[in-house]
């Protein structure tokens, strides 16, 4: 028989990626106690791994850009690309917040916003960076919680059900996952924000059946496995949405996973071609997300591709996962050796020869990149064959020459648990269920659906940690009131 705690605090809250660590910071502040308990060994979930960027409107970064920019603007451009199912409330709400409840209140942190990138589906610059991106966000989050006093973390810890008590959530009960130690941890609120499921292949398919049959890279937090999801059903919540996914065409296989499922992100390439296996450019790269890539990449057969470097590029790629950083600063040897040691990524020192290596028609493959080099030399404002924008590019003509694998990648779900403006979880009717709170992408990010069908980029991260804030307030009111 396993060893059994009983613990207690004014709110408990089940993970701690952005939106979890956000909720520490919101419920101390309100005077709260607040216990921390986590699957992983240490901080930071999806948010960690993440780019970092935060759709935000109105900033001074996009001022000192000449930027200009509204509520109204953005607010249209959320709708036009999310359609028919986003939570119109819960945009509205994020959208008119971002400066002062984001941007302002990360700066206040230490956070310096430095970088405004173009993204799809935006009239002009709203995505925000700061240099060390999702790593330099989360640790700034975790630190401020320590600073105010958050100072129990269970980690390696998993929560396992809700418990209720005279109609409310009164606690949590988990389990250490080393010792197997059960838990009982006693709660006047309790904020969930386990993250998503995209993480769990099975879930994948059986929410989104479009996508049986066709293999997929897990890329999203380890953890992300839906738990929070099921535990949240079970007790009666409403999950709405859960078909809508956000999966990218940039993701390499990781060599080494021994399962072989998982993946990795390949970023800063806008300069690359992609090509398909009968060696041909198939979509333009200028339009990396999810929303135009990916159906370009699942239409190919089969549906993979490779993207194409050469030498100059390599030293500004990314690969988007803590262990490829020094700190908050990408660390450009372990990304090297890591790309010459992957059996998914091949060097050589002529197009023909990548060619054969990439077991691709050569004489298509060279011909494709020539055209896409001569259309640059001509001073073309677009290449001829799929329309890239050319503004800035560069010919592909330096050795060694790179290619590298190409999957569809899972990364974030856009649905989850249903939510009030509050952060309360509600039931299939609607009503709130006392004292149980989600946020993040347990919830799609904030309210179960803010994105829709579609999200535009930044609009996982800001709204997540977003919602986090929001679901500490109330979790905390609630908690001190009774």
């Amino acid at each position: 028989m396993s060893e059994q705690w009983d613990l207690d605090a004014d709110v408990v809250i089940a993970g701690t990626g952005g939106a979890g660590l956000a909720a520490a910071i919101e419920a101390r502040r309100a005077g709260a106690t607040v216990l921390m308990l986590d699957c992983d060994e240490s901080f930071g979930g999806a948010s960690v791994i993440s780019g970092g960027g935060c759709f935000m409107v109105n900033t001074p970064l996009q001022a000192q850009h000449g930027i200009e920019d509204s509520i109204e603007a953005a607010y249209e451009d959320w709708l036009a690309w999310g359609g028919d199912t986003v939570d119109r409330e819960w945009a509205r709400v994020y959208i008119e917040r971002s400066r002062p409840d984001l941007y302002d209140w990360f700066e206040a942190m230490g956070v310096r916003w430095t970088k405004l990138k173009r993204q799809e589906g935006n009239r002009v610059l709203r995505w925000h960076q700061s240099p060390g991106g999702g790593r330099e966000v989360t640790t700034t989050l975790y630190d401020e919680a320590r600073r105010l006093g958050v100072t129990r973390w269970l980690w390696r810890t998993a929560a396992d059900e809700l418990i209720m008590a005279d109609g409310r959530v009164a606690g949590l009960a988990a389990h250490d996952l080393d010792s197997g130690a059960t838990l009982t941890i006693r709660a006047r609120a309790v904020v969930m924000a386990t993250g998503g499921f995209m993480s769990d292949e099975a879930m994948v398919y059986r929410h989104n059946p479009r996508l049986r049959g066709v293999p997929i890279l897990l890329a999203a937090g380890s953890h992300a496995t839906g738990s929070g999801h099921c535990l949240i059903e079970r007790a009666g919540g409403l999950l709405t949405h859960m078909d809508a996914m956000w999966i990218y065409a940039y993701g390499t296989p990781d060599y080494r996973d021994p399962a072989g499922k998982r993946g990795i992100l390949v970023r800063e390439i806008r300069g690359s071609v992609w090509v398909n296996a009968q060696g041909r450019r198939f979509h333009n790269e200028g339009r990396q997300g999810p929303a135009t890539a990916t159906p370009a990449l699942l239409a190919q057969s089969p549906p993979r591709a490779w993207a194409i470097l050469d030498g100059p590029m390599i030293d500004g790629l990314e690969l988007a996962h803590p262990s490829f950083r020094s700190g908050v600063t990408p660390d450009r040897a372990l990304v090297r050796a890591y790309l010459e040691a992957s059996p998914f990524v091949h060097f050589a020192p002529t197009l023909p020869a990548l060619a054969e290596a990439m077991r691709v028609p050569a004489e298509t493959f060279v011909d494709t990149i020539e055209r896409y080099n001569t259309a640059i030399r001509e001073g073309r404002s677009h290449d001829p064959d799929q329309q890239k924008p050319l503004a800035g590019m560069r010919p592909l003509d330096a050795p060694p020459f790179v290619a590298i694998t190409f999957m569809p990648t899972t990364r974030k779900n856009l649905g989850g648990v249903k939510t009030t403006l509050r952060c309360e979880v509600v039931r299939p009717g609607g009503a709130p269920i006392p004292g149980l709170y989600a946020a993040g992408e347990l919830a799609g990010m904030a309210g179960g659906h803010i994105n829709g069908a579609r999200g535009l980029e930044g609009t996982m991260l800001g709204p997540a940690i977003f919602s986090g804030r929001v679901a500490g307030q109330w979790a905390a009111r609630a908690a001190v009131s009774q």
